[in-house]
């Protein structure tokens, strides 16, 4: 598993500034129809759901095309504004980009059973729908940060910083608001949730916190001993790697926890929009949802309990889940945006 995420890793920091982070195809040579996919989603987490998907389609490939956010969403709106058929369907985990895409009117329109199941924060104008539920996380290294020191919220990881400045000047990391798309959505959502918000900028600049683009480097980082704890990653992720990594400690946040669904669009003009909303439908139904909760990217209450991440007692009510709602519109107000970012850039430019 650690090799997979170096290997990731490795890809990224050869594509950032580029494209596409890989192509590959899935299902039969012979396949005379091809579904073009573009994901932030890792392959390797996708794939087995992917290829459930093509066992009943021996006709139809997939056509899998890797990307960062940001560079996903730049380039789909540049399609969209073209009339350029681009992706047969869009999953992204910067689900407020997802959700200017349909407000651009650019996205295709359908209505299942399966959609129709979706509760109304999973699902917003029959055109976005939310495929998976992860939670954003706090990542430690347990071979290092002493069992005491373990924050279990967001006011245990300021007092933290407070208490032991110089041991963990440099070794805390989290996105890059600027390089990441899902890093800006959690922070600000973490703005309108946390009354700890301004004091964890504060001490993350003072203690020389990291900020970077990607899961696969923070928790190499983690793993590898340059960072001691990485605050709102991914929890699919981490949990996934921690299966092979026990090094590799996870809380969910005790004061809250956000959950966020991965969410999925068909661009219009889609040149296969029959097979895109049959995967549509595909991603949400039951059966699915239980493969992609054994691949921890369905995880709910009972999941974080199980696997340890939370303390007995703890409900329902503080998990947060970022809907898919003209809510996150705000997020993407250019003035609000700056205001947001150059608040962001004096806490991580401070020496």
């Amino acid at each position: 598993m650690i090799r997979r995420v170096i290997l990731a890793l490795t890809v990224v920091a050869g594509t950032c500034a580029g494209a596409q982070e890989l192509t590959e195809r899935i299902g039969a040579t012979t396949a005379a129809q091809e579904l073009r996919v573009r994901s932030t989603t890792d392959l390797d987490v996708l794939r087995p759901v992917l290829e459930r998907f093509l066992d009943t389609r021996p006709g139809t490939a997939i056509l899998y095309e890797q990307w960062l956010s940001n560079n996903l969403y730049r380039r789909s709106v540049t399609e969209c504004e073209a009339g350029t058929p681009g992706a047969d369907l869009v999953i992204s985990s910067a689900v407020h980009q997802l959700v200017e895409f349909v407000n651009r009117a650019c996205a295709a329109s359908h209505v299942s059973e399966a959609t129709a199941r979706l509760p109304p924060r999973l699902s917003w104008r029959d055109e976005l729908w939310g495929i998976t539920r992860e939670p954003a996380v706090i990542v430690y290294n347990r071979d290092l940060v002493p069992p005491e020191e373990v924050p279990r919220s967001r006011f245990d990881l300021l007092d933290i910083l407070r208490n032991a400045p110089d041991r963990y000047a440099g070794r805390i990391a989290t996105y890059d608001i600027e390089a990441s798309g899902l890093g800006f959505l959690f922070a600000y959502a973490d703005s309108l949730e946390a009354t700890t918000f301004g004091g964890l900028l504060e001490a993350f600049g003072r203690t020389g916190a990291v900020a970077t683009c990607c899961s696969a480097e923070i928790m190499a980082g983690v793993l590898n001993g340059d960072y001691l704890i990485a605050y709102n990653i991914l929890g699919s992720y981490a949990f996934d790697l921690a299966e092979e990594n026990p090094d590799l400690g996870i809380v969910a946040p005790s004061d809250y926890t956000l959950i966020l669904a991965r969410g999925a669009v068909v661009p219009r003009g889609a040149r296969n929009y029959m097979m895109a909303t049959q995967l549509v439908d595909f991603l949400v139904s039951t059966g699915t949802q239980d493969t992609l909760r054994r691949a921890n990217l369905h995880i709910d209450l009972d999941a974080l309990l199980e696997k340890g991440a939370v303390p007995d007692g703890t409900g329902a009510s503080q998990l947060r889940a970022i809907e898919l709602s003209p809510k996150l519109l705000v997020a993407l107000d250019r003035h609000k945006r700056l205001l947001f970012k150059e608040v962001w850039q004096n806490a991580f430019s401070q020496d």
